[in-house]
């Protein structure tokens, strides 16, 4: 009984927030989880910013439509698919993700959800629920799944640590020095064989 969980950004997808300030010309929503380790902060910071611009989820989902999977995602997310049950456990909105699921093959998501008022300008983000990375992995593994976790951010270092196994995928400098007991990994060939090698370890 196997199971890896992903993160979405960063690992099969580019992070959306960092394209969509690319695209606006807004430089301060480039703040990912890569910066900011509190969620809610971030989250509060993104959704004050948007509104004084006056950009809403349109807005957002015009960018998003326009993106697709980071190259060689889907052709690793098949082959993993062929072995393991896989399971992304991310910190994006079903809203912005609808798109890029179609791309990436229709994988299951746990993310969370946002809220729009009439105009289309963002008003609050729903939790699905706290901490919701390391208790689906904590679930799991009362199951009676062996996991193993992938993810690039300070928010998936809770995922990481609850796995049997856990893997930094194209981690910033600063994620590597603070939680240096998890191997780094850079391209999509290293990180399969690394989940094949630690389901090994585990037994």
């Amino acid at each position: 009984m196997q199971i890896v969980c992903l993160d979405l950004e960063g690992v099969l997808v580019p992070e959306i927030w960092i394209e969509f300030a690319e695209r606006t010309g807004i430089p301060e929503l480039r703040r990912t989880t890569r910066d900011e380790p509190n969620y809610d902060t971030l989250m509060k910071y993104r959704l004050d910013l948007l509104a004084a611009k006056g950009l809403g989820l349109p807005d957002i989902q015009k960018v998003i439509a326009g993106m697709g999977p980071m190259a060689g995602a889907r052709e690793f997310l098949d082959s993993l698919r062929e072995r393991y049950q896989v399971v992304i456990l991310s910190d994006t909105f079903y809203e912005f993700a609808h798109p890029l699921m179609r791309q990436l093959g229709w994988p299951t998501l746990f993310c969370h959800s946002l809220e729009a008022n009439a105009e289309g300008i963002l008003v609050n983000y729903r939790l699905r629920m706290p901490d919701q990375k390391r208790e689906a992995v904590r679930r799991f593994k009362e199951l009676n799944f062996k996991v193993v976790a992938a993810g690039d951010s300070y928010n998936d270092t809770a995922m990481l640590g609850e796995a049997h196994g856990g893997i930094l995928f194209r981690p910033p400098e600063n994620v590597v020095r603070e939680f240096p007991q998890y191997p780094v990994v850079r391209d999509y060939a290293v990180l399969r064989a690394a989940i094949d090698q630690a389901f090994a370890r585990i037994g």
